[in-house]
């Protein structure tokens, strides 16, 4: 039987009120000391925080379901919350219980989602936490990105390849986009994110400049250069309404918006930041390219450094911009040293900036953030005599804010408490009253001590003593030994078993003066901290400058210290379309190796006119996959401005690098091996320029042998001949047979990793030469991962009879490469179709009569049966 409203206690009245505008959230209700939770979300408060589930009745209705914590407990509790996946809404009350009767108001004070956490345990100091918002448009799709927590806002627009791209690399926390258009996201983008939808009329243009007009007090978006992007524009706004839409009004850190343009970078598809481990690796426990790089010393350095990696420049001179400024770091090594000391205690400064209009920032935050200004004035100074026009632009960034840092120093205790209403924030001197009334606190306990001392003295009683609770306040207590000497003016408050408890007049006046005072003090030392919070909303601006250019420096620092660490060198980056590395070593493996063993670095040579397509075979585990994703890193690293690990290189301007490595299946998709590789493949050839870079290992492994090399060879074919753009191609296969491509193909060149037999033992050398290979050593392989004897044994036997019977098919006779290549139905058959074959050559088709060709046909025949 359903309860009626009025058999509801006035408390459930009031949550299921405000549980009906959140619905789908957690909602954390304040009651008191503690946050309960009731019915659905008690149950899932219960089993995810492991708090325990309780009933209680609800008025004279039924028993409902309840789950809490005390409030002090919050950041921990929501903390779970949120990283299980749940939307919560936090209701406090917004009255003082003790100045209401009746029922305390109370409404949601903030939402967290994943995407718009700014609780610290919530976040990843090394990582964006960023909102996405994704709009389909009719011609175009446009994505925005908002990291609420450190005031960075970008917004894009293009294709849904490109769309992809950005969310690979931005990596949201959640992405919302409209309620109609989830069925397109899903089949587009599958179900690697968190996502949140929204009503359709957030979505429209009118309303998103609107709302992006009023937010940034512009009458246009031509400023951000964002104005003709209508899809992206749209995706901002749905970003700003969501904001406001989980209880975040005050957003002035949020001052500028950044357009991504897709020609301003290095292009690099999902595929190839997954496939290169650019910022994850494939293994569990191994090291990306970004473990490996990041030696940054604050977070808004880490976090910086890991958008360059995916965003790498195709603007020759920003390129030469931060490689001269990483070789000018390096010879001012001792200036670079000093600098780094004082950036490792400049902290989050962009993150704590950002609390400020948030109101989450605590004291202890404060004097972190003049800390961090003070270091800025020393990083500024030191850099005072560079001629490096970029650290010179850095440097002219930098703003001590003087004004206020000197009153922070001047205002804020130096180990201020965490929180502001616990008192101590406010340094002496700051306030003449707030000097007065601690005076007063201070002065008043002293004198209780005194009144203590001359009671005990003029009474005799030598255990007496003045203790507080909160029910009498301040008394004075008696042991029953003594309570015969209690003076007749005292007043009885409580009698326990072995003492009792008594006020006087004169403490009880005391008693008021001092709590008065605590009283006042706290609410002074918060008037004043809430004015110099005030305050430091003008300097909001100026600070995000400053850990901008904190965080370019510190990534170029960062490049400066591997490049003397590692050995790396600086490349060369023309405006040819050629790449020519000499003595080239993965920079991922090289760190990774046993300490004594040293990386065997190699010389890559790929150029458009002379060797285009380098076709690389050796043996399983030999080094080809590690050779050909060292030449896209070490590629990628040039573009980042960074040095490289090789002893020199030079690297034509490269616009995409792509790869297909690996084998897997998406099986949720549904596609098979084959597929993802067909599909990875094809949208390679389809998007290939003449400054295209591409990566290919062991394509066509996913099908038949014969179906895999036609399509590996009709492949390198492709990229030779059938495209004018002759991208520079790395191909490593397994498939021997490609190594006739170099006979008539003049820019394919074969290539092999060297190795040696000793005894029956094989040895990789790991080092490139020219030439193809004949052997993978599989058989090998398998009996070093541990296969048992008599496999290997019986495998090595299988393999003696198939080379004998020559299963492989002899590529020779592929067609010339203007023919359509097919492969000879007769090429996996026996010595019966190799006399058919035989007796086919044979004939000269231009002088057979009609009657010989039956002839011929009935001889065939007559060998088939």
């Amino acid at each position: 039987m359903a309860k009626s409203k009025s058999e509801e206690t006035p408390l459930m009245q009031q949550h299921k009120a405000i549980k009906a505008k959140y619905p789908d959230a957690v909602l954390l209700f304040r009651v008191g000391d503690f946050y309960e939770t009731f019915n659905e979300d008690a149950v899932i408060a219960s089993r995810v925080l492991g708090i325990v589930l309780t009933k209680r009745a609800n008025g004279s209705a039924a028993f409902i379901d309840l789950a809490g914590f005390p409030h002090h407990s919050l950041d921990t509790y929501l903390h779970k919350l949120v990283k299980a996946g749940h939307r919560v809404a936090i209701c406090d009350q917004l009255e003082d219980p003790k100045t209401v009767k009746g029922i305390v108001k109370r409404g949601v004070t903030e939402m967290v989602t994943p995407g718009v956490a700014v609780n610290d345990k919530l976040l990843e100091n090394s990582n964006n936490n960023f909102l996405a918002a994704v709009h389909f448009g009719a011609d175009a799709t446009g994505a925005a990105f908002l990291d609420i927590s450190t005031g960075e806002y970008f917004v894009a627009q293009g294709s849904l390849e490109y769309i992809d791209k950005l969310l690979q690399s931005f990596r949201p926390a959640e992405v919302i986009f409209a309620k109609q258009q989830q069925k397109h996201f899903r089949q587009t983008f599958g179900s690697r994110f968190y996502t949140y939808t929204l009503e359709e009329w957030i979505f429209t243009n009118t309303y998103a400049r609107e709302i992006l007009h009023k937010h940034f007090e512009t009458h246009s978006l031509k400023g951000f250069g964002v104005e003709d992007m209508t899809e992206a524009v749209i995706a901002a706004g749905a970003t700003m309404h969501y904001l406001k839409d989980t209880e975040h009004p005050n957003l002035q850190h949020i001052s500028n918006m950044q357009r991504i343009d897709q020609d301003d970078f290095l292009w690099m598809d999902r595929f190839t930041i997954r496939n290169l481990e650019l910022l994850q690796s494939t293994v569990e426990q191994g090291k990306t390219l970004l473990g490996t790089l990041d030696h940054t010393l604050t977070p808004m350095g880490a976090r910086l450094l890991k958008r360059w990696i995916v965003f790498p420049l195709r603007d020759i001179v920003q390129i030469n911009e931060r490689l001269d400024a990483v070789e000018d770091l390096i010879r001012e090594a001792d200036r670079s040293i000093s600098i780094q000391q004082h950036l490792k205690s400049v902290g989050d400064l962009e993150r704590v900036v950002s609390k400020i209009p948030l109101k989450k920032i605590n004291p202890r935050e404060v004097m972190q953030l003049a800390r961090a200004l003070q270091q800025v004035c020393e990083i500024q100074r030191l850099l005072n005599d560079t001629a490096n026009p970029l650290l010179r632009h850095l440097q002219e960034q930098l703003d001590p804010c003087d004004s206020i840092l000197q009153r922070i120093l001047a205002e804020v205790s130096d180990n201020p408490p965490v929180l502001a209403n616990k008192g101590g924030v406010i340094r002496e001197g700051v306030s003449k009253e707030l000097d007065d009334l601690r005076a007063i606190a201070s002065s008043g306990k002293e004198y209780l001590l005194r009144i203590q001392q001359q009671e005990s003295e003029a009474t005799g009683i030598p255990s007496l003593k003045v203790a507080f609770n909160n029910v009498f306040g301040y008394y004075l207590e008696v042991t029953n030994t003594h309570k015969n000497k209690v003076p007749a003016n005292w007043i009885r408050k409580q009698t326990l078993a072995n003492a009792e408890r008594y006020i006087t007049p004169e403490l009880k006046e005391y008693e008021e003066k001092i709590t008065g005072a605590e009283e006042k003090i706290l609410a002074l030392e918060m008037q004043l901290y809430d004015a110099l919070l005030a305050t430091l909303q003008d300097f909001i601006q100026p600070v995000q400058r400053n850990a901008q250019a904190l965080a370019r420096l510190d990534c170029l620092l960062c490049f400066a210290h591997n490049a003397v660490q590692f050995k790396y060198r600086r490349p060369q980056v023309t405006e040819a379309y050629h790449i020519d590395i000499k003595d080239g070593r993965h920079p991922v493996i090289e760190q990774g190796l046993p300490p004594g063993e040293s990386y065997v670095a190699n010389d890559i040579l790929l150029h458009q006119d002379e060797q285009q397509v380098i076709i690389l075979t050796g043996p399983n585990m030999s080094g080809k996959s590690a050779l050909l994703r060292q030449t896209a890193l070490i590629t990628l690293m040039a573009h980042m401005g960074s040095f490289v690990p090789a002893a020199a290189a030079e690297i034509g301007l490269t616009d995409k690098i792509f790869t297909r490595v690996g084998a897997s299946d998406n099986l949720s998709g549904g596609e098979s091996t084959f597929m993802v590789e067909m599909n990875e493949t094809a949208s390679i050839i389809n998007n290939i320029t003449p400054r295209s870079l591409i990566i290919l290992d062991e394509i066509g492994r996913g099908t038949s042998t014969y179906d895999g090399i036609s399509i590996a060879w009709s492949i390198v074919e492709y990229l030779h001949d059938m495209t004018p753009h002759r991208p520079k191609t790395l191909f490593a296969t397994h498939y021997h047979e490609l190594n006739e491509l170099e006979n008539t193909h003049n820019r394919v060149k074969n290539f092999h990793i060297t190795n040696k037999e000793v005894g029956n033992k094989i040895i990789f050398l790991r080092k490139l030469a020219q030439g193809g290979s004949r052997h993978s050593f599989g058989i090998h392989v398998a009996k070093i991962a541990g296969m048992p004897p008599q496999l290997i044994n019986r495998a090595n036997e299988i393999l003696s009879q198939l080379e004998s019977q020559h299963i492989e098919a002899p590529m020779q006779q592929i067609a010339a490469p203007t023919h359509k290549v097919q492969l000879s139905i007769f090429d996996a058959h026996s010595d019966t179709f190799q006399s058919i074959r035989d007796k086919l050559t044979s004939v000269d088709i231009n002088r057979l009569t009609p009657v010989e060709a039956l002839l011929k046909l009935s001889e065939i025949k007559d060998l088939l049966q």
